[in-house]
């Protein structure tokens, strides 16, 4: 049951941001972008709103899953399929995804927290290291 209303809000969230250009959903406080990969196993395309962080043309996302111990489907996803669809408003872009390194990681995490204090708490909260994304490509 859980698992169904998570799956209706984030249907929810997906048709909303796309129907008013992200102008609903879209993020005031934390940015919002929809993010696009083909499935691992199936190669069907799935779509979830994730928060980002701007830096230039490269955008920074956290394979958070709630602070709940496994990764993301998507994230496993985009390790099998790096090349992901960005949906900014209604701008969608091509980009291409990879792990951030240590020194990414480094640089990134501290203003990640300040985005979403809530990222430590899971970190806290899980023994998986929180994956760090970078999405790369033309915006």
């Amino acid at each position: 049951m859980r698992r169904l209303v998570f799956r209706s809000f984030i249907g929810l969230h997906r048709t909303l941001y796309r129907a008013s250009g992200g102008r609903i959903g879209g993020g005031r406080a934390v940015p919002i972008l929809l993010l696009t990969t083909s499935g691992r196993k199936t190669g069907k395309r799935r779509t979830v709103p994730v928060q980002y962080l701007a830096e230039g043309e490269t955008l920074v996302v956290v394979a958070s899953n709630g602070g709940r111990p496994p990764h993301p489907a998507w994230f496993l996803n985009l390790r099998a399929e790096p090349r992901v669809e960005v949906e900014l408003g209604r701008v969608r872009t091509v980009m291409r995804a990879r792990e951030a390194t240590a020194e990414e990681r480094e640089r990134f995490w501290p203003r990640l927290v300040e985005l979403w204090p809530t990222y430590d708490k899971y970190q806290r909260g899980t023994a998986r290291e929180l994956p760090i994304v970078i999405l790369e490509g033309s915006l």
